[in-house]
């Protein structure tokens, strides 16, 4: 990694000069749903040496933009979400662990969706009105705050469901759906289809026409933008892409591409998603230079789960290969995302870019995760956090700079006390090349055929040797297990964390091995 000691002496004393004038960075958060690690041409996994290393699902994909901002900016090969969407998009609202903020569970628009024997009081509500959250504070020190896309942040009669509620200015095309009604505009994004309820809004003008949703979002996002500029007003931009979840409709733009392919329908689909997600970005970092902003505009780019791609079961190396497992898995495939930031335009003349000297086309290796945004973008912004807020994240500056740092734990909790789903009320703990999942259900409620922890209670990986969790060691190391689940255990306790229960209410809280 580079040293840009100097960085560290200097951030606080620039910024401090800059933050007295009316000129503030941008900044667009560019967020995927449903898109792992391996869903893309950019390779993010290394080799022993650290090189970026190419696997077949790189060479399937088709995705320029991405290599564009990967080639100006710095990637992350060991960043964390967690494995369902909303738990991602209200950690990324508040800087906090899911286990801490309790929205764990997908958020179904329509009914409480704890599970059998998921927690009773866990928060199906979501965000409400008067939340921290980062558009909110954002938006108070003078940010134009713009939500596109899926918003996913509470059901429906709930304060949640339209972001307007929780800080954004302007909300376009959110609301409590966690997927479109359709990517078709001659479908009306799903407006009078059986797929109705999940309509997508805000789009009247492209029904019954060809406008693929990707790129009707696309063109009023660049309204909004062109707004910003012309009122001279900082903008936070928060793009939510709809794509690449399901319903797998294909794009007819790129199908082409994915035609002659061996994948099967589903699978082709999604790569054309893929592809009009980037299309998407690469759109957006033109029209910024268009504008004459990209320079003073930092992007990050990252999925809120790990993959669905339609290409195998979710806990075999398939979809994510070659990790395993894929969304809502408690595997490495379920919870590893793509993570890249970057300026817009790169220019070492920029006063921002003085301050923030993003690391062009280098890997970051050191864990990191949602909950890091938050602060991240306050401290860049000089602005701070609410008092009494309790933020789970860390800034990310030095390792933005390509630097390591050692102040920051290789540490990552993820906690889902729910089911049914793919992975059925479990946790997961990283420390250091260590990672214990640990499924907090009585055995009989293990469902046939799920296989979603080997008939175990307890498994134990060791990334460094074993990056693709091949071998459950749980069983060759009682000692390290036994520290890992008492870890474990104290994370839960000290995030205030809810658990399942069983059959008489009683919570189920983990035990030791």
């Amino acid at each position: 990694m580079k040293r840009l000691s100097i960085l560290t002496t200097l951030f606080f004393s620039l910024f401090a000069i800059l933050a007295s004038a009316a000129d503030r960075p941008n900044i667009m958060v560019f967020l995927v749903d449903d898109m792992g690690v391996m869903d893309t041409s950019v390779p993010f996994l290394t080799d022993e040496e650290g090189n970026p290393k190419r696997y077949p699902l790189n060479d399937y994909y088709r995705t320029p933009s991405m290599e564009r901002l990967a080639e100006q900016g710095v990637r992350f090969n060991q960043f964390y979400a967690m494995s369902v969407c909303s738990p991602t998009r209200i950690s990324i609202m508040t800087g906090q662990n899911a286990a801490r903020h309790h929205a764990t569970n997908w958020i179904n628009p329509w009914k409480d969706n704890a599970g059998e024997h998921g927690p009773p009081s866990w928060d199906w509500a979501g965000l409400e009105k008067g939340d921290t959250t980062l558009p909110a504070i954002l938006g108070k020190s003078g940010y134009k705050t713009i939500h596109v896309g899926k918003g996913h942040f509470g059901p429906d009669d709930h304060d949640g469901a339209d972001p307007a509620n929780l800080g954004f200015e302007i909300n376009i095309a959110g609301r409590s759906i966690g997927a479109p009604g359709s990517y078709y505009g001659e479908k009306n994004y799903g407006l009078g289809t059986k797929r109705e309820k999940s309509a997508v809004p805000h789009l009247d003008q492209y029904h019954g026409t060809e406008t693929f949703l990707t790129e009707a979002l696309t063109i009023e996002t660049k309204k909004q933008i062109d707004q910003c500029v012309k009122d001279d007003q900082p903008f936070y931009l928060y793009f939510a892409h709809y794509a690449v979840h399901a319903p797998f409709e294909s794009d007819p733009r790129f199908a082409d591409h994915y035609k002659d392919s061996g994948k099967p329908e589903a699978a082709q689909a999604f790569a054309t998603l893929i592809e009009g997600m980037d299309k998407s970005l690469g759109d957006m970092l033109d029209h910024f230079e268009k504008l004459g902003v990209a320079e003073n505009t930092l992007v990050f780019f990252l999925g809120d789960n790990g993959s669905d791609a339609p290409l195998g079961h979710q806990h075999e190396v398939a979809c994510a290969a070659p990790l395993r497992g894929k969304k809502g898995a408690h595997y490495e495939g379920g919870m590893r995302v793509p993570f890249i930031a970057a300026w817009a335009k790169p220019s070492a003349e920029n006063e921002f870019q003085k301050l923030l000297p993003v690391a062009a086309g280098e890997i970051q290796s050191q864990v990191a995760s949602i909950t890091d945004i938050f602060p991240t973008i306050l401290e860049f912004c000089d602005l701070e956090i609410p008092q009494g807020h309790k933020v789970d994240g860390k800034p990310l500056r030095t390792l933005l700079t390509g630097e390591s740092d050692a102040s920051r734990p290789e540490e990552f909790l993820m906690h889902y006390p729910h089911g049914p789903h793919r992975s059925d009320y479990f946790t997961v703990w990283r420390n250091g090349d260590w990672k214990v999942a640990y499924h907090n259900f009585p055995k009989e409620k293990v469902r046939e055929g799920m296989l979603q922890s080997d008939g175990k209670r307890y498994q134990l990986f060791n990334l460094k040797d074993d990056p693709f969790e091949s071998t459950n060691v749980a069983d060759d190391e009682p000692e390290v297990l036994s520290k890992m689940v008492g870890e474990l255990k104290a994370q839960l306790e000290a995030h205030d964390a809810q658990y399942p229960v069983d059959e008489n209410g009683e919570e189920l809280i983990p035990i030791a091995p």
